[in-house]
């Protein structure tokens, strides 16, 4: 259901916009109340060890483990990755393109092997903090600080705003699909065995690596390298970049966390054309992985109904909300230099 005005600070489906150039009617807020942090031990320690382990794990990636290890490890790496990318977030969270049950099975698979929830939990809180990004209702709130929404939201209890805004979160087109609702159902038994104990046997049986090797690398390094990516999203995209779409909010251009996130780095184009599934316009599919990863499945057919933004809106949008950072239209653009166009090459040329 879309958003009440006045309730959300955020596009979230296309349907939601109200603006001829697809924005909110009002000028999003951003905003943290002083609720008290309520640690959570368990996710403390767990990824006080996670950490640890991966330290050490990187330390054998470069200095201990053979070359087939290092390679399957990003080879995970890539697959979890696009479990979130191209599945979590561009086609549960928002629906941004279909996808046959084949790929919808693939991404499933590769979404256990990362291990950031049943992809039913990631999308519903990937909807709630685009529909109520940078309050209390956004679960990783930017507005709390960098360390707060890159990992401190996950080890504190959740904000009661969350919650209460939360129960009126339409979810029923994920629990609709038989593949998320087994995932979910089966998850604490699947993921154990995708994220941690194939990583690990499969290193040692088929070329003959070392236990310890197997754990801290393939698994224990490859995970908390691909969560890490995944939370800068959450804060150096919401920190640090240029807001050629939208100057009004934090998310932000930073190429860096595209580069390493498989393409999701183009926050700020995101957070204002969220239902577009290459999450970034056309001229920056060189390092946008997941979007390509799309476009293949796209090509048979098992990946259709793939939703962009026109140029039209875009260039609208820009010159309406921008912060004046976009880079040039294209030939002729008001900024595009005399200079620049007398020294262009022109082919079969025809004076009009």
């Amino acid at each position: 259901m879309a958003p009440n005005s006045s309730d959300a600070n955020g596009v979230l489906f296309e349907s939601d916009a109200a603006t001829p150039d697809l924005a909110l009617p009002n000028t999003p807020v951003m905003k943290a109340d002083n609720y008290p942090k309520k640690f959570v031990w368990r996710n403390i320690i767990a990824f006080a060890y996670l950490h640890i382990a991966a330290i050490y794990g990187g330390y054998l990636f470069l200095f201990s483990a053979k070359w087939q290890t290092d390679i399957f490890a990003y080879i995970l790496y890539v697959m979890s990755g696009l479990g979130i990318t191209a599945g979590a977030h561009r086609l549960w969270a928002h629906k941004s393109y279909k996808a046959k049950w084949p790929l919808r099975l693939i991404l499933v698979i590769f979404n256990t092997l990362a291990f950031q929830d049943s992809a039913i939990d990631w999308a519903r809180d990937h909807r709630m903090h685009h529909k109520y990004s940078e309050t209390d209702a956004d679960p990783h709130n930017a507005t709390r600080g960098f360390f707060f929404s890159h990992i401190g939201w996950l080890l504190v209890r959740k904000h009661p705003e969350l919650k209460k805004k939360g129960k009126g979160l339409d979810l029923s087109d994920l629990y609709a699909d038989p593949i998320l609702r087994f995932q979910k159902k089966y998850y604490m038994i699947l993921m154990p065995i995708a994220c941690f104990v194939l990583p690990t046997v499969i290193p040692v049986y088929v070329w003959g690596e070392t236990w310890l090797n197997a754990y801290f690398v393939a698994a224990m390094f490859r995970y908390a390298f691909i969560l890490n990516v995944t939370w800068l999203v959450n804060s150096a995209a919401h920190k640090w970049g240029d807001k050629p779409y939208d100057k009004s909010i934090q998310p932000s251009e930073n190429i860096s966390v595209a580069i390493f996130a498989l393409g999701e780095g183009f926050h700020n184009y995101h957070h204002t054309f969220p239902w577009d599934y290459k999450t970034a316009e056309l001229g920056n599919n060189r390092i946008n992985f997941t979007t390509t990863f799309i476009n293949f499945f796209a090509r048979f057919g098992w990946a259709y109904d793939l939703k962009t933004v026109s140029d039209e809106i875009v260039q609208s949008r820009v010159k309406r909300t921008g912060d004046g950072t976009h880079p040039l239209w294209g030939w002729g653009d008001k900024d595009h230099s005399k200079e620049e166009m007398d020294a262009a090459i022109r082919i079969n040329p025809k004076d009009e």
